[in-house]
């Protein structure tokens, strides 16, 4: 689990019933828990604040960490009928709130709304997404994604001839399965694989049992696995498909485990610093057993141990262990 992190104090001025909090430069892991821990308390008071207003004149960095606390601050301030508005949202933090759509959910002021914070507004000379691991803007990486995607996307159309009939001869419904999972900073994308499971199986979901602890989902035995799929899933074929999302450029070929959406409501604060580089189709998770992971913490210190220990040349060794390993029995996902 990530470790508890040293506090942080925001400023805070509150004028009758409106409450004013004053965001420092970056709004990284360190500053992200103390936030959602000041709203919290807010939120909570009584009185309750009619409004919230949160000054991000002087932000400049938004990371997932920050992001996080944002979203997990405003479903407590709409549970508690308070609004929440955002003001002084420079470029940076903009280009952010697009990427991740929430742009589209949060109140934002276009217009430089006065707040009682004297100090004046930093310069900003570029609107570029922040640079939230070395790997997010490594163009070595990037071109060893998109020659790799297609490469992968080579042999999977060679590939894909046999393994759409036998999809289609095993059970009905599409050859491709396509769900929506969360990648860098949040953002949401269709990651696609080969159907394993029957066309029925999300509508399904709630009858099986799941075997996993925290925020993942896990059955050994899923009943919903059609009997390809199985083969599919232990030889990893089902996921061929995701070199698209590779060369699209919302996947890598080496990163973390992409998350569902519904896992990622669920996450704490620090947990979302996973999401601070690309997912990726093999990682951490890949070469050390996915298939027996059961543990959402484990999922959480593989993807940080990655995050820490990435390099160029670290990426080709998770590669080729993923390429030695796929030809293990049982070394797939279940």
């Amino acid at each position: 689990m990530v470790s508890q992190t040293p506090q942080v104090n925001f400023e805070v001025i509150i004028q009758e019933n409106i409450t004013y909090i004053h965001l420092p430069v970056r709004l990284s892991i360190l500053e992200a828990v103390a936030f959602k821990t000041t709203c919290q308390e807010l939120i909570s008071a009584d009185p309750t604040p009619e409004k919230i207003i949160l000054d991000f004149s002087q932000t400049t960095f938004l990371d997932s960490s920050g992001v996080g606390a944002l979203i997990s601050n405003l479903k407590a301030a709409k549970a508690k009928e308070i609004e929440l508005i955002l003001t002084n949202v420079g470029p940076q933090v903009m280009a952010v709130f697009s990427l991740t759509s929430l742009d589209q959910v949060l109140t934002i002021e276009q217009q430089p709304d006065p707040t009682p914070f004297t100090e004046n507004k930093p310069p900003i000379n570029n609107n570029q997404l922040p640079i939230t691991h070395p790997s997010v803007r490594s163009w070595v990486k990037r071109l060893i994604d998109i020659v790799g995607a297609i490469v992968g996307l080579g042999i999977t159309g060679i590939l894909s001839i046999p393994i759409i009939i036998a999809i289609k001869r095993d059970s009905s419904g599409p050859i491709f399965f396509g769900q929506v999972r969360c990648g860098w900073m949040g953002k949401k994308f269709r990651m696609w694989k080969f159907r394993s499971m029957t066309a029925d199986a999300e509508k399904r979901k709630h009858e099986v049992p799941n075997e996993a602890t925290g925020h993942i989902f896990k059955n050994t035995n899923d009943p919903r696995i059609t009997k390809v799929g199985r083969f599919l899933r232990r030889t990893s074929l089902d996921e061929l498909p995701q070199f698209w999302n590779v060369l699209q450029g919302d996947m890598s070929l080496v990163g973390t485990r992409p998350p569902t959406p519904d896992e990622v409501e669920r996450y704490e604060v620090p947990q979302w610093q996973r999401l601070d580089v690309k997912p990726g189709m093999t990682g951490e998770w890949q070469v050390n057993g996915r298939s027996q992971i059961k543990d959402f913490e484990d999922i959480i210190r593989l993807d940080l141990k990655y995050q820490e220990n990435w390099s160029l040349m670290y990426d080709l060794q998770l590669i080729f262990k993923t390429i030695m390993i796929l030809f293990q029995k049982n070394s797939g996902a279940m």
